[in-house]
């Protein structure tokens, strides 16, 4: 299957604005993603679905290649669904987020080759498991609840599985993990892109705050690849500095 990556870019931030523009060791913050997503071995086409003129600049200046997108995009999906109606000769996009630029090319890598091969599924994503108590209880930390043939059944910012007799902590020491932490990064085949796109927000989805429930509430089989670790993202200043400091000290 004919695969490309992705990487949705749009300029503003709510919590750390430009924050794609920032520096570190020399390159945007958006370049280091670019360059890790480069180092997947399942494609060597990337592309920058930017909402502004001066992401296309900055992707430009490194010798990457990017592509102007709608302003009315209501998220990176909807980003990538329009690159999708521009490439009908491909069959899986992969969506890598801009403000990742620590991202392991092999969990890229692990998406794309899930999805190929399960020939049942429209969506794959990663997980790993949750392994402290703070991470199980932070509303931002969104668990995946799995299946049979890791399956995803539901996603929720809520402690799912809930043990109902107590003992959640004990079950973060499980032999098979039983809490898992969904990460933002997606394998998608065209086809349902181009649906995606053209569905109003579900029940759930509206609720939760997680646009992936529109498919699990329409029925679509999402498989999860595990994987050792989350990709460190940066939303705060915070991160940024903490990125910064770890990438110029390296």
């Amino acid at each position: 299957m004919k695969t490309m990556i992705v990487i949705p870019a749009r300029l503003a931030s709510s919590r750390l604005s430009e924050k794609l523009l920032l520096r570190a060791g020399g390159k945007s913050v958006l370049q280091h993603t670019y360059e890790a997503a480069r180092r997947a071995k399942v494609t060597d086409q990337v592309i920058v679905a930017a909402d502004d003129p001066r992401i296309v600049a900055e992707v430009d200046s490194f010798g990457g290649e990017a592509r102007l997108t709608s302003v009315n995009c209501q998220s990176g999906t909807d980003r990538i669904a329009e690159i999708a109606l521009m490439h009908d000769d491909v069959d899986v996009f992969v969506n890598v987020q801009g403000d990742e630029p620590e991202i392991d090319p092999a969990a890229i890598d692990a998406v794309a080759e899930l999805l190929q091969s399960r020939v049942e599924a429209d969506i794959a994503t990663a997980a790993c498991a949750i392994d402290t108590i703070d991470k199980l209880n932070d509303p931002g930390c969104v668990k995946i609840v799995m299946g049979n043939e890791d399956r995803a059944i539901y996603f929720s910012r809520s402690v799912v599985p809930h043990a109902r007799d107590g003992g959640s902590e004990a079950l973060l020491q499980a032999e098979v993990p039983v809490y898992w932490h969904h990460i933002g990064l997606y394998a998608y085949r065209r086809d349902f892109l181009l649906w995606f796109a053209t569905q109003p927000p579900g029940r759930l989805e509206q609720i939760e705050k997680l646009e992936q429930l529109r498919a699990i509430e329409a029925g679509i089989c999402i498989v999860v690849a595990p994987v050792s670790e989350a990709a460190r993202g940066i939303d705060t200043l915070e991160d940024f500095r903490v990125f910064r400091d770890r990438i110029e000290e390296a």
